[in-house]
């Protein structure tokens, strides 16, 4: 559904609209279990807000499709991800409040470690602390390009900005982040003629970070991705007329909201305090868009375990939301994170809706084979989830006469 279809149906009301996000919530059964982490979960307070909820499972891009978190994003908050395409780079850059400017070419890296072959054994670096990165970053914000000032800012554990800033920048470059260990990381490539000359920059960069990390084990080389510049899209107002505000741990979801005009509000990596910063900011906006990031960690770590217990923890906090009485209850991922593929998934994505005005279906139990057969139906259109919040918060008006 097109943005400015919505638009001359949008009307006032004096309701809220809350998206709690259970980073990469779908998953599969493993090894010896028969459930998934979601249905394995002792989870009394979703499955009781499932009873009286309409439920489902959402596809964030297209059948098939295994989204980036920030797609994933992109579709839940009503943004067709195929239409509405942008790199990690710019997202992670907005996380932290990096002043981006147009023209800029920004990169999200992560710290790695290489073998004495080349080949990569850990993605992220054993998830280095904060303050190693920093120190890291600092190193290499001495690299020196032609033509371009070089930018590294670090943003958590693993994870850094790369900015180049210059003329003739171009962002249609290819990830050096294999997605994999055991092989070498790529080496970036150009997808057009006026795409050479940042390819070559990008080339430099690794090649002096290669040199001056060579001695820092476990972080002994960078990968980067995403690679990107500012898009110019119709606010998150201008589409749904809404107030928006994010409350988010890591700065990447806040990048992504920020990129579509909300506000945002830095939170400690913790859910129960995130709750008490929706419910300080309870009168000032429509829209909260609330986010959990361990669930997606301990999928990516293949933590079948922890999994079941960060989602028991959040259900343990629901309460505190719905006493806030919210007129659209939105609780779903980005995507699936499975535990037992260590990596983003094509699977749909659970999702319920609660509403004083929904039709509640049969759903009891919150969880993937349950809300197959929910009235949301089992492959919903991720980006279609914000018409139907508008739709329960009697924003819309009747289309036609």
């Amino acid at each position: 559904m097109k943005l400015e279809f919505l638009q001359p149906l949008l009307k006032e009301a004096d309701t809220k609209i809350v998206l709690l996000v259970l980073d990469g919530l779908g998953g599969l059964p493993f090894e010896d279990h028969e459930e998934t982490p979601l249905e394995a979960a002792s989870t009394p307070n979703l499955d009781a807000l499932a009873a009286r909820s309409i439920c489902g499972l959402h596809v964030p891009v297209g059948p098939g499709i295994t989204p980036g978190s920030g797609p994933g994003h992109l579709a839940i908050f009503g943004y067709d991800p195929t239409t509405y395409q942008v790199g990690r780079g710019v997202l992670s850059a907005l996380g932290v409040d990096f002043d981006l400017q147009p023209g800029d070419i920004a990169a999200r890296g992560n710290f790695c470690t290489l073998d004495d072959q080349g080949h990569v054994t850990d993605r992220r670096a054993g998830r280095i602390s904060t303050e190693k990165n920093e120190e890291l970053c600092g190193i290499l914000q001495q690299i020196e390009l032609p033509d371009a000032e070089v930018i590294v800012q670090s943003i958590k554990e693993h994870r850094f900005l790369l900015v180049l800033r210059g003329d003739n920048l171009a962002s249609d470059l290819s990830d050096t982040d294999p997605q994999a260990t055991g092989v070498p990381p790529h080496a970036p490539r150009p997808a057009s003629e006026r795409a050479w000359h940042t390819a070559d920059l990008v080339r430099g960069f690794l090649q002096q970070a290669g040199d001056l990390l060579t001695d820092h084990h476990p972080a002994n080389m960078v990968l980067l991705r995403g690679f990107a510049s500012l898009p110019d899209w119709p606010t998150f107002s201008q589409a749904f007329g809404l107030r928006g505000l994010a409350i988010a741990a890591y700065p990447m979801y806040r990048g992504v909201a920020r990129l579509l005009g909300m506000d945002v509000v830095a939170a400690p990596d913790d859910p129960q305090r995130e709750l008490e910063l929706l419910a300080d900011h309870w009168q000032d906006y429509d829209f909260f868009f609330v986010h959990v990031k361990q669930t997606d960690s301990a999928g990516e770590d293949g933590d079948y375990e922890r999994r079941i217990h960060l989602i028991e923890q959040a259900d343990d906090l629901l309460p505190r939301l719905t006493d806030l009485n919210p007129d659209v209850l939105i609780i779903t991922g980005d995507h699936s994170t499975p535990a037992a593929l260590r990596a983003h998934s094509w699977h749909p994505v659970p999702v319920l809706l609660a509403s004083p005005h929904c039709r509640p279906d049969t759903v009891q139990h919150f969880g993937e084979r349950a809300c197959i057969a929910g009235g949301l139906g089992p492959r919903l259109p991720g980006a279609h989830l914000m018409p139907l919040a508008l739709a329960h918060a009697l924003r819309l008006q009747k289309f036609g006469a």
